[in-house]
């Protein structure tokens, strides 16, 4: 089991990486890309280079009742939809350059049959069992209402247009009833109530054992631990699991007769655990899941905005305790709200840019940039197309772009085009030296922590770091009056600007990887020299300044 650097990854400790699945309903914005995919990539791509073994899953949610409520609206089928959307996800991850190890969906044979066999692990060990209870029905459509086919006015927040199963505007979690005037998304009249058959987690059976365990989570985020400790304080309420439904994972009990499904806020985190065992079948090696969930040195980390905080830290945690034999999530670092001009980022209300509409803008890593130097990890954060293309013009571009093709382009002028010998260095150019790879160090512990934000400005501190040095150092007037020495802080430069693309690597792959030629792979977490005698040949600026005023001017608001 070795990665492209031949490198042996058994030795390395088993970190799961567990990204929310988005719904393939609509387009995903970047909100949903600033809350949980970005940071699951970066936090990736420096686990593998310190040398752990990384899992990276997630997958398209193609069930659950937005899709049918956009494919009835559509009048086409939910997989149509599913499929439509699916395939967008996919191209967008390309072109972002997420790292996947598995993205999938929820629509296979694999993923059903791990549901099923949750769901009836789950019932023998009578965690799961049968209520009748009461349900909104359309008597005018003829069918009963699962929750996203019902709104209503919040009564927490009162905001008006709350689904049956969340608010999205005060993101608490809601059952139908307790809507305020609700009424059918299908037909828009006002549903009556009627009794139907469902089954019930009994999440009240982990009160107790899920408090205990919340207690222990050491370095967690206070909102995450706060939330979800007010959750069992509050008192741990049954759900029901099923719905009336055609479009989803079949029940694999006929107790409640047809037309049932298991409900898609119970069989969508199951995928973490279905994606790790389609990946162990892709290897050729289907026990190699076992790693990641059973081992005692494995860590899992799961990646999710704000609103998803109780399914990750109170109904998966319990499920998996009522299944027994797998390990509970390490942290779960949830991202609160990305706003754009104030209002919420929404997939649902077409609030903010897409993930495509951004990618059209900017190129990749810039995007990747700016967004990662605004990630809302403790408060929401308000985005812009004025304020991205600020953060690329003057972050990115001035300080990193910069620095790199100022140093390159005196390489290649003053030393031949090539790295040069440096010979014995000064203590300017060694200290120079110890602050990057002193910032690799402190960039480690930050993303250790899931501080993304914070390990991102140091990258960039020591850059400005190395822009410092030559400025005092003006190698540009020593090649006239002292070429060895120009020789010797160009060298020194060149390797410091190495390690600071090791630093900022997980966030910028793409124009890391076009840096391979002259400075080598970046494939392990440290600083290493360029090899001298190695071409430098006349660089191409990394990044393309970004006119705002043409943007903005494109802008609808």
């Amino acid at each position: 089991m070795a990665d492209d650097s031949g490198t042996d990854r058994r030795a390395g400790r088993p970190v799961l990486v567990a990204v929310a699945w988005p719904y393939a309903s609509g387009s995903r914005h970047l909100g949903h890309l600033a809350g949980a995919y970005l940071p699951a990539d970066i936090y990736a791509r420096h686990q593998r280079l310190v040398g752990n073994r990384v899992l990276m899953v997630s997958g398209s949610d193609v069930h659950g009742t937005p899709i049918t409520v956009r494919a009835d609206a559509e009048g086409v089928t939910p997989r149509d939809i599913a499929d439509r959307y699916h395939a967008e996800f996919v191209a967008d991850w390309d072109r972002l350059g997420i790292s996947w190890d598995l993205y999938t969906s929820t629509g296979t044979e694999n993923h059903a049959a791990v549901t099923q066999d949750l769901f009836l692990r789950l019932l023998e060990n009578g965690h799961i069992d049968r209520r009748t209870s009461n349900q909104y029905y359309d008597a005018e459509a003829g069918r009963f209402l699962p929750d996203r086919y019902i709104e209503g006015t919040c009564p927490h927040c009162h905001y008006a247009e709350a689904r049956g199963d969340q608010c999205e505007d005060c993101g608490r979690t809601l059952d139908p009833e307790e809507l305020v005037d609700p009424r059918s998304k299908i037909t828009g009249g006002t549903p009556e109530v009627r009794q139907t058959e469902h089954f019930y987690l009994r999440l009240s059976d982990f009160s107790e054992a899920l408090g205990a365990w919340l207690d222990g989570r050491q370095g967690w985020r206070r909102h995450v631990l706060n939330f979800s400790k007010g959750w069992v304080e509050d008192g741990l309420h049954d759900r029901a699991i099923t719905r009336d439904l055609d479009w989803g994972v079949e029940v694999p009990v006929d107790d409640l007769g047809p037309g049932k499904r298991i409900y898609v806020w119970f069989e969508a985190v199951i995928g973490y655990l279905s994606a790790s065992k389609e990946w162990a079948q892709l290897q050729g090696d289907p026990e190699a899941w076992r790693d990641w969930w059973e081992g005692d040195e494995a860590r899992s980390v799961y990646f999710i905005g704000k609103d998803n905080i109780p399914f990750h830290t109170i109904i998966w945690p319990g499920m998996l305790l009522g299944y027994g034999g797998l390990n509970l999530p390490s942290d779960v670092p949830a991202n609160q709200y990305v706003t754009f001009k104030g209002g919420k980022a929404s997939a649902s209300r077409g609030v903010g840019l897409t993930i495509g509409e951004g990618l059209d803008l900017f190129q990749a890593d810039a995007l990747r940039y700016a967004l990662a130097a605004s990630l809302p990890e403790q408060s929401d954060t308000d985005l812009s197309i004025d304020e991205i293309g600020r953060r690329i013009n003057e972050e990115l571009v001035a300080t990193w772009g910069n620095l790199v093709n100022r140093v390159l382009s005196m390489v290649h002028s003053t030393c031949g085009g090539v790295v040069p010998e440096v010979g014995d260095r000064t203590a300017d150019d060694l200290a120079v030296l110890a602050t990057v790879d002193g910032a690799l160090d402190v960039v480690t512990d930050l993303i250790e922590r899931v501080e993304l934000r914070a390990a991102l400005r140091t990258g960039m501190d020591a850059a400005a770091t190395v822009n410092a040095y030559l400025n005092a150092t003006e190698p540009w007037k020593l090649a006239r009056s002292d070429p060895e020495r120009a020789q010797a802080v160009l060298g020194t430069a060149l390797a410091a600007v190495a390690g600071v693309r090791v630093a900022l690597s997980p966030y910028l792959p793409f124009s890391t990887v076009a840096l391979d030629d002259e400075l080598g792979p970046v494939d392990a977490w440290q600083r290493r020299e360029p090899v001298p005698g190695s071409p430098i040949g006349k660089p191409v600026p990394l990044f393309a300044k970004v006119d705002v005023v043409e943007l903005l001017a494109g802008d609808d608001g």
